[in-house]
Formats: C-alpha cells, sequence, structure tokens
C-alpha cells in the first residue's frame, strides 16, 4: 500500500492530459490565480495536435505527399512548442510522467512515484482508435490515423473502413496525392451528423474526383480487402484507465466518464473535459468544456452554449454544419422552413473557380429564429460558424436579412439563404 505521508505535494488543481482541455484548463485556472499541476506522459498538444487535427489538415491544405511530408515536420513542432509556452506560466507545474489515481483527491506520477494532492482534479485523456471486430486485426496493412500519418511512402492503394470524418479528411486527401482510393462504409451515407442532402452531394462530388466509395457494406475479413494499406477509421472512443475506479466516479469503457453540465463526475470536485466524457468529440468542445469547469471551481457563471457545437470536415471541398439537419428536424417532430443558397450564384465562389456548394439554413416557421445551418463548399468552416455565431445570440432569418455583408465574400451565401 502506497505510503502517501512522506512526499505529498498539494496544489489547487491537477489537470491528467496535456491535449487541447487540458492546456486550456490549465492557462484559464493559472490566470485565475489558481496553483495547477499537468501530468502528461507523451507529447504536449495531445492527440489533435500530435497525430489528429492538425497534421490531418495540414495533409489537406498540401499540394502532394512529399510537401505535406516536410511540412508536418514543421508545423506539430512550432505549435508544440506554443504550448509548452502555456504551460511555463509560473501557476503551472508541468510533470512529464503519466498520473494514477490513488484516490478521489490524489494521484501518482508513474515511473517516478511522486504523489500529488489536489482539492479538484480535472481528467482529460482523450480518446483513442475505435477498432471494429472483424478478422484480420493483425493484419500487417491495418494502420490507424496515427499509423497512416507516420507512413514514409505513399500507398498506390488505399483502403479506408468508415466514412466519418477521418475517414473522408484522409480519403480527400490522398486521392489528390496520387493514391487509388476505396472507402467502404456500414450505413447508407457518409458522415451520419451531416444533413444528408449535403452528405450525398460532397460523397458525389468526390467520386467524380476518383474515390470509390462501397455503401451500406459490411466488412467480414481484411484478408478480403485488395489494398496496399487499410486505414481502420471507424471512430474513436474514449481513453479510460483501470485505476479510474479507485477514485470512485461512475464511467463506461465505451461510453466514457459520467459528467454533469458542468462536467463535474459523480465524485465532488473531479471532473472530466473532452473526449473522455463521450459528448462531443471535438478540440474545440474541450476547450470550452475546460473553461466550463474551471468556472464551476471559481464558483463563476458562464454563458457557454453547448448545445450549440459548430463542426467541420476538412475535405476538399469542405462541410461543416451547426445546429440540427433536416434529417434530425422531421424525426424530432419539429416545425422549420428550410432556405438553400448554392455557390454557383455566389460571385466570391465563382471568382474562387469553387462554385460546386450548397448551403442550406433551417428556421423557425415565419422566418423565426436559426434552428441550423449546413453546407458543403469552399470555406464551409467559415459559414457554419457565422451561422454558429447568430443562433447563440437567438437571432431570427428576418434578422439575418438586416444584416449587411461584405460584397463579394462568401459570407452572402447565408444573407441569400435568408432571403430565398
Amino acid at each position: 500500500m502506497l505510503n502517501v505521508q512522506c512526499s505529498m505535494n498539494n496544489t489547487d488543481l491537477i489537470i491528467i492530459g496535456a491535449g487541447p482541455g487540458g492546456y486550456r484548463a490549465a492557462e484559464y485556472a493559472a490566470k485565475q490565480g489558481l496553483k495547477v499541476v499537468v501530468f502528461e506522459g507523451a507529447e504536449v498538444g495531445g492527440t489533435c495536435l500530435n497525430v489528429g487535427c492538425i497534421p490531418t489538415k495540414t495533409y489537406v491544405h498540401s499540394a502532394n505527399f512529399a510537401e505535406a511530408r516536410e511540412r508536418l515536420g514543421q508545423v506539430v513542432p512550432q505549435l508544440r512548442q506554443g504550448v509548452e509556452g502555456i504551460l511555463s506560466n509560473p501557476n503551472i507545474t508541468l510533470v512529464r510522467e503519466k498520473a494514477r489515481f490513488v484516490d478521489a483527491h490524489t494521484v501518482e506520477a508513474s515511473p517516478s512515484g511522486e504523489v500529488w494532492r489536489g482539492v479538484n482534479i480535472i481528467i482529460a485523456t482523450g480518446s483513442e482508435t475505435k477498432m471494429i471486430p472483424v478478422q484480420g486485426l493483425d493484419d500487417p496493412r491495418l494502420v490507424d490515423s496515427t499509423g497512416l500519418l507516420s507512413l514514409e511512402t505513399l500507398p498506390k492503394r488505399l483502403c479506408i473502413i468508415g466514412a466519418g470524418v477521418i475517414g473522408m479528411e484522409f480519403a480527400s486527401a490522398f486521392q489528390r496525392f496520387g493514391s487509388e482510393v476505396t472507402v467502404i462504409e456500414f450505413l447508407k451515407e457518409c458522415l451520419p451528423a451531416m444533413d444528408s442532402d449535403i452528405a450525398k452531394r460532397l460523397r458525389k462530388t468526390l467520386e467524380k474526383k476518383g474515390i470509390i466509395f462501397k455503401m451500406k457494406t459490411a466488412v467480414q475479413n481484411l484478408a478480403d480487402i485488395d489494398a496496399d494499406v487499410i486505414l481502420m477509421a471507424t471512430g474513436r472512443k474514449p481513453r479510460v484507465q483501470a485505476d479510474f475506479a479507485k477514485a470512485g466516479f461512475e464511467y463506461d469503457e465505451r461510453k466514457g466518464i459520467t459528467v454533469d453540465d458542468n462536467f463535474e463526475t459523480t465524485v465532488k470536485g473531479i471532473y472530466a473535459i473532452g473526449d473522455v466524457n463521450g459528448k462531443q468529440m471535438l478540440a474545440h468542445a474541450a476547450e470550452m468544456q475546460a473553461i466550463r469547469a474551471v468556472n464551476h471551481i471559481l464558483g463563476k457563471k458562464d454563458g457557454i452554449r453547448f448545445d450549440i457545437m459548430p463542426a467541420a470536415i476538412f475535405t476538399t471541398p469542405e462541410a461543416a454544419c451547426v445546429g440540427a439537419s433536416e434529417d434530425q428536424l422531421k424525426e424530432q417532430g419539429v416545425e422549420f422552413e428550410c432556405r438553400k443558397a448554392f455557390y454557383r450564384a455566389n460571385g466570391k465562389a465563382l471568382a474562387m473557380n469553387e462554385s460546386e456548394g450548397l448551403l442550406k439554413l433551417f428556421s423557425e416557421p415565419n422566418a423565426g429564429k436559426i434552428l441550423g445551418c449546413h453546407v458543403f463548399g469552399a470555406h464551409s468552416a467559415d459559414l457554419a460558424q457565422e451561422a454558429s455565431v447568430l443562433m447563440c445570440m437567438g437571432t431570427t432569418v428576418e434578422q439575418l436579412r438586416d444584416m449587411v455583408h461584405i460584397h463579394p465574400t462568401l459570407s452572402e451565401l447565408l444573407l441569400a439563404a435568408a432571403e430565398a
């Protein structure tokens, strides 16, 4: 049994994990005057910076595979250095080791054995690749997203299992690099969180570029797949640890850690933010959850709207969304109006030679409050972000019609939809 009496270190806040949620929580808490200890057993920045969001976007915005590999070696270290700078705050102690729970408010650093006790603890351990149960998982051709990013040579034939965000982004990038790409998806359409009309149009656009999609297809055995590299892109699962049981809070290996609206677990003073709670697996969601958790620790109120969470898929062209899709609104029995605006009718889009795209705007009847916006086409993420801001402010379509938009810009698509 561990003797925690001899070398106990005390602090206001312990954070386990230095990904987007963890380092944002540390930065914010330190600025509020809290003494913070951050544990990270790998590189700071987490999955997003090192093997996720940033590397994939570097690939998306590179002309070829060689350039992507070169830029990856420049972009990631630069951003990692920025996170190191954030964690150099005098109120922050970075412990470059894994943390293991001893009890609800005590953790032990591994392998040093140093013990820390915190009044409050934030768990931000992120997520990991979710493998589907198929035969051949020991196939040497099989990689996850981390393995695909580590490839030093471009595969001639790439098969991607899963047409979610990860699968679609890699499919778009590697097709552009010159790989023969096939995507296998069990569902009838790609990107199930997106409006089905938008998702179908994006898939058709990528098919025209040469990507082969096999929809409503189940993989039984990897040996049946004719490819040089097989990417498993069937989603991610919360990264939970066996030692969580010692802290006493509720968690599920598949669904993650149970939390309330303040991201506090079933044990007072312990919080779980980001992918590990399984709520919204997005880096920007983790950052805002960090703010909410620290605010709750400080007894401060905020107006963060977690029910309005924009998201983007950085294929070529992009796709993005915020709020409910047309399919979801119909399933919920919500009365709504749907307005559309096409890129081919937008001056900036034509000038950019980006005429392929569609924006769908959903609102309450009679030009009421905006309920959602789903779009695909150039800079979709920026359009969804503007719609997200409008939704956070409770803006109606009638009010949007009166808002001046710069000409020529893609943002005029929102205005055009409001006027439709």
